[in-house]
């Protein structure tokens, strides 16, 4: 009797989150959203915060077991496709020199997060982390990402989300008007410098396209190929971020446990995505199946994203504070400023 009681709440739960996927693609597609550039992930988000803090309290024993499973083993799942809409061959394009920018500014990025975070504005480690990994790598799904190896609350998780949301946007608007002063006063070079530096600071992958759309052809080229790149960074950040979130939680056992092994958990996910990743580069899949993988791959991330509205409540939002905030626009102004100068000094370099 358990048990087919148990595989109903997963199927109920599993359809109610494919059910707030399914409108959030749909949405996603009209006129309004492309103009607002309201990704799918976003979407499904906001339907299931929507969802979660009234309808869900009241069904949540009959979809729990589900909506878990949709926000930790099919996040993975997504995860794992997103190596689709990667090659390595898109870093012969931008060379060294973007490779160099881009792990610098992931590097200093996720640094400054954390010790700011933590040591300046009192924030616990988790949600420093994801926002820290949000500003980056590649917003929204960097923070879902990385939730699968901090494991953060629900909450935490959707305050990151957020904040990469409001930032995101603004730099949207901000980042076509420096492309104007750009040309107006010479601060880079020329247009593929510039495309190097959205790419390299800029949140989301959707929002580097639609700034790119406001500038010429060879500049939004550049951003995009520059911010593939960067989100190929995400695999060997999580295996770095597993090792050291690992030290960390048994750092406090070292002294107990002196001669325990402790078992360093990579996530597997990451190396799947690379590998997924390598084979999208061989260029041996049919279109039809590469464009299958993709569209597979943003229902499965809505579905995720959706599980994690259900379980975000707006009560623990509101607890959260400006903190996160604050933190969230400290990174977007270094990014800014900061971006600028590291991508000015490593290009000087080449």
């Amino acid at each position: 009797m358990n048990k087919p009681n148990q595989h109903a709440v997963v199927v109920t739960g599993i359809g109610l989150t494919a059910s707030i996927a399914a409108i959030a693609v749909s949405v996603s597609h009209t006129q309004f959203a492309q103009q607002s550039h309201a990704s799918a992930l976003t979407l499904a988000l906001l339907i299931g915060m929507m969802v979660g803090n009234t309808v869900y309290p009241k069904i949540a024993a009959q979809t729990c077991e589900g909506v878990l499973f949709s926000k930790k083993t099919l996040l993975q799942l997504g995860i794992v496709l997103y190596g689709f809409r990667i090659t390595f061959q898109q870093i012969s394009q931008v060379g060294w020199a973007g490779m160099l920018i881009d792990a610098v500014v992931l590097c200093s990025t996720f640094f400054l997060a954390y010790q700011i975070g933590t040591r300046v504005l009192k924030l616990d480690s988790k949600t420093s982390i994801l926002i820290g990994a949000g500003s980056a790598i590649c917003g929204s799904s960097a923070i879902l990402a990385t939730e699968s190896v901090v494991k953060a609350d629900a909450a935490k998780v959707a305050v990151a989300v957020s904040t990469v949301v409001i930032f995101g946007t603004l730099a949207m608007f901000i980042y076509p008007l420096l492309f104007q002063l750009n040309h107006q006063l010479g601060w880079l070079v020329d247009a593929q410098s510039f495309g190097m530096y959205t790419g390299s600071t800029m949140h989301d992958v959707g929002q580097v396209v639609a700034a790119g759309m406001q500038m010429d052809d060879n500049t939004a080229a550049s951003a995009v190929i520059t911010k593939m790149l960067r989100v190929m960074m995400l695999a060997p950040f999580l295996v770095c971020l597993s090792l050291w979130w690992d030290s960390k939680k048994h750092q406090g056992q070292a002294d107990q446990q002196c001669h325990a092994k402790t078992r360093i958990t990579i996530p597997w996910f990451a190396l799947l995505f690379i590998a997924l990743a390598g084979i999208n580069s061989l260029h041996v899949l049919p279109i039809a199946v590469s464009e299958f993988c993709l569209r597979l791959d943003t229902w499965v991330l809505a579905m995720a994203t959706a599980a994690l509205g259900l379980a975000t409540h707006a009560k623990a939002i509101r607890q959260a504070g400006v903190k996160p905030l604050l933190l969230a626009a400290m990174m977007f102004a270094y990014l800014i400023v900061g971006g600028a100068l590291i991508n000015h000094l490593i290009r000087a370099m080449y």
